[in-house]
């Protein structure tokens, strides 16, 4: 069977793999992203597709998972926050470039699908895809296929405002989208770093660590990240009840959130009980690549 490529088109890196019918990697490489440049990163993605089709023995199908999505109006990527990206036929250039036809869904669904077939949340019908890192996204299948959405934005929740704002939430930071008090505004590493200090210089993972160690200004600001969380997820469960919701980004990675986020959400969800599971993600960092791949397994989508 036609090993499956998938490339996941970061903001800071492009990282590409192959794997087999049976989701066994036969080949990774990881680069450097040219930012700021469409047409060097269409190049970036040519390159190392070539070293993908080179390590398989012959051209494989291509999924690529980016960051905002295609317009189905305009065929135009619209919403990346590699701003460079957006406005321009990325599908049409890609598959001119590589020759063949290419798979482009967002990252974030991609993180999803990938959770859903194998990860750590196969076998469950509804999931909801959560990708916690220098942005917030996320991404909905349903029956192990991705559900795009009419405007090809469904699970975009990062861009919805934070639920049952505190005085201290409203109106919120300036979001890059045009709006102020996004949740990304507050889920992102930024809203942690700003919950900490408002404009730390310590990074995210910092203040994740320090809290580890009982540091009393960044339990709070973790706790106080939890608790948006909490919310956040609770508007998207009273709409799609999820069976799992699956976190992945590097702040999937506290661990502490797995627990005290399900204590606070009931809350706010419109149930007597909360049978939805929250679970870190299974293949870590390179979820997205994998979904990306997997975009070839059958249909994969829902329009």
């Amino acid at each position: 069977m036609t090993p499956r490529i998938g490339v996941d088109l970061g903001g800071t890196k492009i990282e590409a793999i192959a794997i087999d019918a049976g989701g066994a990697e036969r080949f990774r490489r990881r680069i450097d992203a040219p930012r700021g440049d469409y047409r060097a990163t269409i190049a970036a993605i040519a390159s190392i597709v070539a070293a993908a089709d080179e390590a398989c023995g012959k051209a494989a199908s291509v999924g690529i998972g980016i960051p905002g999505t295609i317009s189905p109006a305009t065929g135009l990527v619209k919403n990346a926050n590699s701003t460079w990206l957006n406005g321009h036929p990325l599908h049409h250039d890609l598959e001119a470039e590589l020759r063949r036809p290419v798979r482009l869904e967002n990252d974030a669904n991609c993180f999803a699908l990938s959770e859903a077939t194998d990860g750590a949340a196969a076998g469950a019908a509804v999931v909801f895809g959560v990708i916690l890192g220098t942005g917030t996204g996320g991404g909905v299948v349903v029956n192990g296929r991705v559900v795009v959405g009419a405007n090809a934005i469904a699970g975009e929740w990062g861009h919805n405002p934070m639920p049952w704002p505190e005085d201290d939430e409203w109106p919120g930071r300036s979001c890059y989208c045009g709006r102020t008090g996004c949740i990304e505004t507050f889920l992102s590493g930024s809203g942690l770093q700003a919950a900490y200090s408002g404009a730390s210089t310590l990074s995210a993972r910092e203040i994740a660590a320090l809290a580890s160690q009982g540091n009393a200004h960044a339990v709070h600001a973790v706790e106080l990240y939890m608790r948006r969380l909490a919310k956040a997820l609770s508007s998207v469960i009273n709409v799609l009840d999820p069976d799992v919701i699956v976190l992945g980004g590097g702040l999937s990675n506290i661990s502490s959130l797995y627990q005290r986020v399900p204590e606070l959400w009931g809350a706010w969800i419109f149930s007597d009980r909360v049978d939805t599971r929250i679970v870190a993600a299974k293949h870590g960092d390179a979820s997205g690549v994998r979904g990306a791949a997997w975009l070839w397994e059958g249909s994969g989508l829902i329009a």
